[in-house]
């Protein structure tokens, strides 16, 4: 049965870098990033940050209340509610809960939030089962994968939309990191400029098995199209579940008064998505590789 520590080890790698270390270490390394707290912060827009050193929540202020992107893990859900104060919001103007995909490093604060805010959640239609049996799929009953079961309230397919108040977010049908790994799209104003952002669910293998018994069906398949459509995309700003994902906190750095927007790239997309396609390619052939050798 996969550990937390493996779990650890492959949802971070990619986006690390992390080279030759035990797995003790790096699991460590790892964990005390992903709890790591961060100084929240006006990104771009009406999308704020609110997650940790190592893990992206936001939050989305509209005309009617606030919209949160993803949690992280347990016992980062009080630190999320502290930066979500810091900025002089309220937690209770929490109307909907998005989500990007349901494993336990983005979920673990969604039973909680919910049921103090009693805003709805929505999530990708095919990662509903997951989020309301608080399971890793082909490993649900390996509790160190686990997280709080949460009650989906709308679940969403591509093209869909969520609405709060003057603010407009659309999923667009990601899978393959997960069933239902759903990324969201919106317009903000940057000056007097529209720039188009994409919360990008993720697309880096990680625990997930390729060939054979794969993690669940079709997943070669729709890693594929997703690789496809995330590099068609005509993004302006890329944010992810990782702050790995965009270089956050060097961007962050970067922000001056006055000053062009850093986290404005367009372009940043692609060549991510380009990086994942080839990472991707390297670990079907390793794995299929491995598949016939075990033959």
């Amino acid at each position: 049965m996969r550990t937390l520590t493996a779990a650890l080890c492959a949802l971070a790698l990619f986006a690390s870098g992390a080279q030759a270390q035990t797995v003790k270490d790096f699991m460590a390394q790892v964990t005390k990033k992903w709890t790591t707290p961060f100084e929240p912060f006006q990104l771009i827009g009406n999308i704020y940050y609110v997650g940790t050193d190592g893990i992206a929540v936001y939050i989305i202020k509209t005309s009617q209340g606030l919209i949160l992107m993803d949690t992280a893990l347990p016992q980062s859900t009080g630190m999320i509610k502290d930066n979500i104060a810091k900025l002089g919001f309220k937690l209770g103007d929490i109307k909907y809960i998005l989500n990007t995909h349901a494993h336990f490093d983005h979920t673990g604060g969604f039973a909680d939030i919910k049921k103090e805010t009693g805003a709805q959640l929505v999530a990708g239609e095919r990662d509903r089962p997951l989020l309301e049996g608080g399971y890793y799929p082909g490993d649900e009953k390996n509790a160190d994968l686990g997280f709080p079961p949460v009650k989906v309230d709308r679940a969403v397919k591509e093209g869909d939309k969520v609405t709060l108040g003057d603010t407009t977010l659309m999923a667009h049908a990601t899978p393959g990191h997960s069933p239902g790994c759903t990324s969201w799209e919106m317009t903000v104003k940057d000056g007097n400029q529209d720039r188009e952002v994409l919360f990008f669910c993720s697309g880096t293998v990680a625990l997930n098995r390729l060939v054979g018994n794969p993690t669940y069906a079709g997943i070669a398949d729709d890693y594929r199209s997703t690789f496809t459509k995330a590099k068609a995309m005509k993004i302006d700003v890329l944010l992810g579940p990782h702050p790995e994902v965009y270089g956050m906190q060097a961007k962050r750095a970067q922000m001056k008064d006055s000053a062009p927007n850093p986290f404005v790239k367009p372009g940043e997309l692609a060549t991510y998505v380009a990086g994942l396609e080839q990472d991707f390619d390297k670990q079907f052939a390793k794995q299929t590789a491995a598949l016939r050798k075990s033959n």
